[in-house]
């Protein structure tokens, strides 16, 4: 189970692109899980139902969490015990980690970017404790996969979906979707 929190502000591109492309692989279920309520409104203004709250939620058989970025979404989520405990669990779970732009702030002040490489949106790199920050688009350290920002949004996703399902099933997903870099 792949599970996306969303929080009210949280920037569309980096939470939509995964979900999409994360759904069109055979077998993965994806829930987008609202923080604070099933229905949550991006930084631009887009409002989302989601599969469930986070009072709802109870993040069984976790195989990836997913935090997008966006402002004042990303604060949102550092502030949530919901997404801490959801953290933890991908953790002990042995999940794959996924946060792009200002969320991976979200791992550094969770101190599960100790030793890691990572990247984020530009400004925020001093959030990400304990990490070797990189200025790739997309970084994979082990479970963890960081992502820049709203442009890496494909980028990010494919890390996502090479890191559940495999190259070949990321290179699918790329063709499939006429991306060409």
């Amino acid at each position: 189970m792949v599970y996306v929190l969303l929080a009210n502000g949280f920037e569309e591109v980096e939470a939509l692109t995964p979900v999409d492309y994360l759904r069109r692989c055979d077998g993965v279920n994806v829930v987008m899980v609202g923080i604070g309520g099933s229905s949550v409104t991006g930084s631009h203004g887009i409002t989302v139902q989601c599969d469930c709250s986070d009072d709802q939620c109870q993040l069984e058989d976790m195989d990836m969490v997913v935090l997008p970025g966006g402002m004042p979404g990303t604060k949102h989520l550092d502030q949530s015990p919901f997404v801490e405990r959801a953290l933890k669990t991908a953790v002990k779970q042995g999940a794959v980690i996924g946060a792009i732009c200002a969320a991976p702030s979200v791992l550094g002040h969770k101190g599960l970017l100790q030793g890691k490489k990572a990247t984020c949106y530009p400004g925020f790199e001093g959030e990400l404790t304990g990490a070797q920050v990189v200025s790739d688009p997309v970084c994979v350290d082990g479970r963890i996969v960081t992502g820049k920002g709203a442009g890496a949004a494909n980028l990010f996703a494919f890390a996502l979906i090479e890191q559940l399902c495999g190259r070949e099933r990321a290179a699918a997903i790329e063709a499939a979707v006429q991306w060409e870099k």
